[in-house]
């Protein structure tokens, strides 16, 4: 059974924003209403979390707390955008490093911190995108962010200024800005080369289609996984057919159980999401609910 509403895990191909894989969505999904949680840059591959139909109004309790990458670093060259797309800034030597010497200066960034986000990236400062100031040559300051390094751990190459890493981080972390300052770190410059999403929250890359398989399949639908997958932070609650009633006409419920949170997603007796509730004192308040096709 097909639907057109869920959630699409894509694997995004190198050369596209995540704003172009929502339009070739569109198209061939024939769905206006599409959305994505947690940008890609064009540079970037890897796993795109998609909300299609009615299940775009969860969008917001996609976004997960920890996100897992793969990429490359090159260092010894510095450039604006602290990646492989930007205008070469700075040069410096490399210092001979082992493995041991890289990692040892990777776990000391592991933990809680803060961030300064580059200048070139779409957050807006006076209703501006950075980028857009970057390009006329505009720096501005940026207010810095807190953020969770979990894991980082990088692995030489055959080219001794290349390394390949893994890092586990909170939601907001720029993975560029961390292997820029890892690079200050070892007493040189560099920038991120390739940088792969392999995961968000419980969803892996694994668990995705590119888009071309996506378009190839005779009913593009097919690919839509249940919008219960969009809300895989909240816990759930079972309603029975009169609670479900009450929720769909907006009517405050009691719960014979006290889920932990203050906002629970909320399922039929057959496991259907009807959508969202919201603690009110001892009542809980239907925050979104659900066509009874976003499943």
């Amino acid at each position: 059974m097909t639907t057109s509403s869920g959630l699409a895990l894509v694997d995004k191909p190198g050369g596209l924003t995540s704003h172009d894989v929502v339009a070739r969505l569109r198209r061939v999904l024939h769905e206006k209403r599409i959305g994505h949680a947690g940008t890609l840059d064009p540079m970037a591959t890897g796993l795109l979390i998609v909300a299609v139909g009615p299940a775009t109004r969860l969008l917001r309790f996609a976004q997960a707390r920890t996100k897992r990458y793969s990429g490359t670093v090159v260092l010894g060259v510095a450039t604006d955008s602290l990646d492989a797309d930007g205008e070469v800034l700075a040069t410096s030597t490399v210092p001979d490093l082992d493995v041991a010497m890289v990692n040892a200066a990777a776990a000391a960034m592991v933990g809680a911190q803060r961030q300064v986000p580059p200048m070139v990236s779409a957050l807006k400062v006076g209703g501006r995108r950075l980028h857009e100031l970057a390009r006329e040559g505009i720096e501005v300051e940026r207010a810095p962010r807190d953020i969770v390094i979990e894991d980082f751990s990088l692995r030489p190459t055959s080219r001794p200024e290349v390394w390949d890493f893994e890092v586990t981080c909170s939601v907001g972390t720029y993975v560029r800005v961390l292997l820029s300052d890892l690079s200050v770190r070892l007493g040189t410059v560099g920038h991120l080369s390739a940088l792969r999403r392999t995961a968000s929250g419980a969803h892996r890359v694994e668990d995705a289609l590119t888009l071309a398989a996506i378009e190839a399949l005779d009913d593009p639908r097919s690919a839509l996984l249940p919008a219960r997958g969009l809300l895989e932070g909240l816990a759930a609650v079972s309603l029975d057919d009169p609670d479900v009633m009450r929720m769909r006409r907006g009517q405050r419920l009691r719960l014979s159980e006290d889920p932990a949170g203050d906002e629970v997603a909320a399922l039929d007796e057959a496991g259907t999401l009807v959508g969202v509730l919201r603690r009110r004192g001892d009542e809980w308040q239907p925050d979104v609910v659900l066509a009874t096709e976003a499943s």
